[in-house]
């Protein structure tokens, strides 16, 4: 077959990238792809292109992913790094347009609400290339998040629309879209049950933080995680939430996030900190998960790290005011605590008073094939089917 014979067998699907959970996403549909040709040998293959925008440039929040999760390398990085919500947009709507213009895919694959999610939107629709949203339909209802500015948008702009969830899919009927709509369950949740016991196996991070008594078991902690603009580029928020760690009488463990790592009151916090607060570098996926499942509780404003709590059966408190995982507080294992200490303090100590009253659905999420079920459906939208 000549070259041109095999171009025009191969359906080219780009995948866009730049923040950490983006690339554990991917990675499930990626190997759900392999799969997918492997099963069809013979038969025009879906060919995988990775565009990493490099919205996350530390290497603990990108690169080292990469290698853990056995992803490709990107076939194209563009580099954008951080700045302003405008400036970084704009370098990525114009970068991943070149990219696009060059190759040409047949279909765009875009993840969650991050502002590579809208930049490789906004490029792939303009240049009439089909763009499918994976975790469609999420609503908090709070237009002063950037990321719920990002979700309205992409979700109107994309032609196919992979749901997690049933509430997702009824955001989207409320704003008239209902065309090309698949609850598929959440692709993170099939990154959990494939990682999960991978990390168990591979993970030392619970040696390194000295985290088990003499016998062997597991200390008691709490895990933190605080990265979105509302509460680090609020003075105020922050220094709520860092005054209700400083309070607690456990040990907390404190992965920071670069955007918080870079910030004066987070610097000024740290030299006075608490030993029980242990700070550290961000950790890999592995190791997250490891200190996800050990936790006594989880404070966070991370949408991924909320659901991650729920499937692993571990109360989280949400700095945050609103969640788009209604289901998780709807199930009693999320609280929303917003960045008031008072109310941070008392979500802790009631978890005991909510340990009989929680609802676990191990279908909320799906069965663990969404990967599986948005390849097959893509594949059906791709010519040489």
């Amino acid at each position: 077959m000549s070259p041109s014979g095999m171009q025009n067998n191969v359906r080219k699907i780009a995948t866009i990238v730049g923040a950490r959970p983006q690339f554990i996403k991917a990675a499930v549909v990626s190997r759900a792809i392999q799969s997918y040709n492997t099963e069809r040998a013979g038969k025009p293959p879906l060919v995988g292109l990775l565009i990493h925008t490099g919205q996350h440039y530390d290497r603990e929040m990108s690169a080292t992913f990469f290698k853990e999760l056995s992803i490709p390398e990107p076939d194209y990085n563009l580099e954008v790094g951080s700045g302003s919500q405008g400036r970084q947009t704009g370098m990525m709507l114009e970068r991943i347009e070149n990219v696009l213009l060059k190759e040409m895919p047949q279909m765009v694959i875009v993840y969650g609400d991050t502002n590579s999610t809208l930049a490789g939107a906004l490029a792939a629709s303009k240049l009439h290339i089909p763009v499918a949203h994976v975790e469609a339909g999420l609503r908090s209802y709070n237009k002063k998040m950037p990321e719920e500015i990002n979700r309205i948008l992409v979700d109107h702009l994309s032609e196919l629309l992979f749901c997690p969830t049933k509430s997702s899919v009824k955001n989207l009927g409320k704003e008239g879209i209902s065309r090309h709509v698949y609850e598929v369950g959440d692709v993170m949740y099939d990154s959990l049950l494939f990682n999960v016991k991978l990390a168990a196996e591979r993970s030392d991070i619970l040696d390194k933080l000295t985290l088990y008594y003499g016998n062997g078991s597991v200390l008691p902690y709490y895990l933190a995680t605080i990265h979105r603009a509302e509460n680090t580029d609020n003075l105020h928020r922050l220094q709520n939430i860092f005054k209700a760690l400083q309070e607690l009488d456990t040990i907390v463990v404190f992965p920071v996030h670069p955007r918080t790592k870079n910030i004066d009151a987070f610097n000024e916090w740290k030299k006075n900190v608490k030993a029980h607060v242990k700070i550290i570098n961000p950790v890999s996926y592995l190791d997250m998960l490891v200190l996800e499942k050990h936790a006594r509780a989880i404070l966070t404003d991370s949408g991924g790290v909320q659901k991650e709590a729920y499937m692993l059966k571990v109360p989280c408190i949400t700095l945050r005011d609103e969640t788009e995982w209604v289901e998780t507080i709807e199930s009693g294992w999320n609280t929303l605590a917003g960045a008031d200490t008072k109310n941070i303090l008392a979500a802790l100590k009631g978890l005991d008073s909510m340990d009989t009253k929680r609802v676990y659905d191990e279908s909320l999420y799906g069965s663990g094939n969404a990967g599986k079920k948005i390849v097959e459906i893509v594949s059906g939208w791709t010519s040489c089917a």
